[in-house]
C-alpha cells in the first residue's frame, strides 16, 4: 500500500499527496478549527507554497482541433436534483421537490433539446442522484452519444470532509456509477467545484483521465500539484459559463435566460475567434425549465449556424488535447 503524506505550511494548505513533500520549509501540523493568519503575515516562502499546492501546469491546447475545426464545444450537465437538499443532512419538502424535477421533467428536455441538435455531453452525476432515480442511466445512454462522470456521492462539500471520508465516498461513487451506467467514469467534478487538499491525490490514484472543476485559463492545461505535473487534464470551468448562479431567481445575481444565452453567444463567439474551448456547465433540474430550455435551444443554433464546430464529451477533449498538444519543454 502506497503510503500518503500530509504536507502542511505555515500559513498555507495542507496538501495530501502519495508523493513526498519537496523542499518542505519547517512543516507544521494542521491546526482544525484555528483562526487563519490574515495574508499580510505569510513569509513569500508561504504564499508561494500555498499557491503551488494545486496550480495550472502546461497549456494542452492543440494546434487544431479534429477535422480542421476551429472551436471545441464541450456541453456538461451536473444532474444534482435531490442531493442539493441531502447533502447538509436538512432537507425540506419543498427543496426535495424541485431536485426530483430534475429527473421527472428536466433531464428529458434537455435530452430532447441535445437529440434534436445531435450533440453529445457529459453528465456528471452523484451517485446518489442516480440510485434514487436510475432510470436515467438509460435515458442518457439511448442515443449512444453522451458520457457519465463522477459528481461526489451526495453532493458533500470536499473541504468539509476528512481526507479518508473523501476517498472513500469518491471510491463508493465511482464504483455506483460504473454498476448503474455500465461503464467506469473517467472524468471528475467536484461537487459545487470545492476541490479538497486530498483531492489531487484521490484522482491519481483512482486513475481519473480528466478533471473539471478549476478556473485557471479557458483552454485544457495539465495539472501540477506541488510543482510536479500530474498528468491530469484539466477542462477549466466558470461561473460565467453556469445556469445556477445566473438564472436563479431568488440568487442576487439573477439574469433573465435570454440575457443569459447573449452572454453565452459572446462567450462562444470569442472562443470562435482565438481556436479555443467553449464549456458551459447546465443542471437539469434549472436549464430544464421552459422559458430556459428556450435559451439552451437559441444558443444551440447560434453554434450550429457556424462552420468549423467541434462537439465533444469531455472525455474526448481530454484525450485528444493529451494527445495532440505540444510536448512538455
Amino acid at each position: 500500500m502506497q503510503r500518503k503524506l500530509r504536507c502542511s505550511w505555515a500559513g498555507g494548505v495542507t496538501l495530501i499527496l502519495a508523493a513526498g513533500c519537496a523542499r518542505s520549509p519547517s512543516p507544521v501540523p494542521a491546526s482544525a478549527g484555528s483562526t487563519p493568519t490574515p495574508g499580510w503575515q505569510w513569509s513569500m516562502d508561504s504564499v508561494r507554497r500555498t499557491v503551488n499546492a494545486v496550480r495550472a501546469g502546461r497549456s494542452l491546447k492543440p494546434d487544431h482541433w479534429p477535422n480542421g475545426a476551429r472551436v471545441a464545444v464541450l456541453l456538461s450537465f451536473d444532474v444534482d436534483n435531490e442531493t442539493i437538499s441531502l447533502r447538509f443532512g436538512e432537507p425540506t419538502i419543498g427543496a426535495l421537490s424541485q431536485g426530483q424535477y430534475g429527473a421527472r421533467v428536466g433531464l428529458q428536455r434537455v435530452l430532447g433539446a441535445l437529440d434534436r441538435h445531435q450533440v453529445p455531453a457529459t453528465f456528471f452525476i452523484p451517485a446518489v442522484s442516480l440510485m434514487l432515480s436510475p432510470e436515467m442511466a438509460d435515458l442518457i445512454k439511448r442515443s449512444g452519444r453522451h458520457e457519465f462522470g463522477v459528481h461526489g456521492w451526495i453532493h458533500e462539500l470536499n473541504a468539509a470532509v476528512p481526507a479518508a471520508a473523501e476517498r472513500e465516498l469518491v471510491q463508493r461513487a465511482v464504483d455506483s456509477l460504473t454498476r448503474l451506467t455500465g461503464t467506469r467514469p473517467v472524468g471528475y467534478r467536484a461537487p459545487s467545484w470545492n476541490f479538497s487538499p486530498a483531492t489531487m491525490g484521490i484522482l491519481k490514484d483512482l486513475g481519473f483521465v480528466y478533471e473539471s472543476s478549476l478556473m485557471a485559463d479557458e483552454s485544457p492545461y495539465e495539472l501540477l500539484a506541488i510543482g510536479q505535473p500530474t498528468g491530469l487534464v484539466e477542462l477549466p470551468v466558470e461561473w460565467i459559463l453556469d445556469d445556477a448562479p445566473l438564472v436563479d431567481p431568488r440568487g442576487n445575481a439573477y439574469s433573465a435566460p435570454r440575457e443569459v444565452m447573449q452572454v453565452w453567444i459572446d462567450e462562444f463567439d470569442r472562443a470562435y475567434q482565438e481556436g479555443t474551448v467553449f464549456l458551459l456547465t447546465m443542471h437539469p433540474h434549472i436549464i430544464g425549465h421552459r422559458s430556459r430550455i428556450v435559451a439552451l435551444e437559441g444558443l444551440l443554433e447560434h453554434i450550429k449556424g457556424k462552420p468549423g464546430v467541434w462537439f465533444a464529451t469531455h472525455r474526448q477533449a481530454a484525450e485528444y488535447v493529451k494527445q495532440a498538444a505540444p510536448p512538455s519543454r
